[in-house]
């Protein structure tokens, strides 16, 4: 799951539902407001309540840099002066653009950015899946997955704070008719967290007694 800084008053609300029905993790930010510890893949900054404000300038001072997020801001139809030549964003709208435009432009950003099609990506933390081609990247590092690692991974990621015991994730990775036992979860999970986790970086939690679950935080 990508993550989206929005930094503007509360004009920029209806965008949020919007942008977490694409499958975003939003952050709305008022001016002044204190940014959380994530690190955004897309910032979206209305200019004309927050052109000055620190948080969305440091932002924009460092947009031209390569490990900047993509970089969208909204412009009053009066604003397009204010651009600054020397860090061009990676686009602009008009204010008062619909959600719909703005989402389009959000994932074109993110492909332009980092080569990344949201549609068919995953992404928690340093964690990258690309579903269409079977991939998968902690941190830029290519992690090699078997099969039924890389399902399981998915499973847990495409449905993540839910809790599924050993014997559904058996029937929905391994299908109704595999006959081993729930240790086989355990094992795979357990080769999981060696190859994608380390201390600081836990992505698939255990409740106790129950089952597994993949972090929503």
């Amino acid at each position: 799951m990508h993550t989206i800084f929005l930094i503007g008053d509360t004009t920029l609300a209806p965008y949020t539902g919007p942008l977490e029905a694409e499958g975003f993790d939003v952050n709305h930010l008022l001016p002044a407001a204190e940014p959380p510890t994530a690190s955004p893949d897309a910032v979206i900054i209305d200019l004309a309540a927050s052109a000055e404000d620190p948080l969305a300038r440091r932002y924009l001072d460092a947009a031209s840099t390569a490990e900047a997020p993509a970089i969208i801001t909204l412009l009053p139809p009066a604003g397009l002066p204010v651009l600054d030549p020397a860090n061009i964003p990676d686009d602009f709208l008009l204010t008062g653009a619909t959600a719909e435009e703005l989402c389009a432009r959000v994932r074109r950003a993110l492909y332009r950015r980092h080569g990344v099609d949201t549609r068919n990506t995953l992404k928690h933390g340093d964690l990258l899946m690309d579903l269409a081609n079977y991939t998968v990247h902690v941190g830029g590092r290519p992690v090699e997955l078997t099969y039924k690692e890389y399902e399981l991974l998915r499973f847990l990621a495409t449905n993540r704070g839910r809790v599924f015991t050993r014997e559904t994730l058996l029937s929905k990775v391994w299908g109704y008719d595999f006959y081993g036992g729930a240790r086989t979860v355990d094992v795979h999970i357990r080769r999981l967290r060696a190859k994608i986790e380390d201390r600081h970086t836990p992505f698939i939690e255990t409740v106790r007694n129950v089952g597994y679950r993949f972090r929503t935080g």
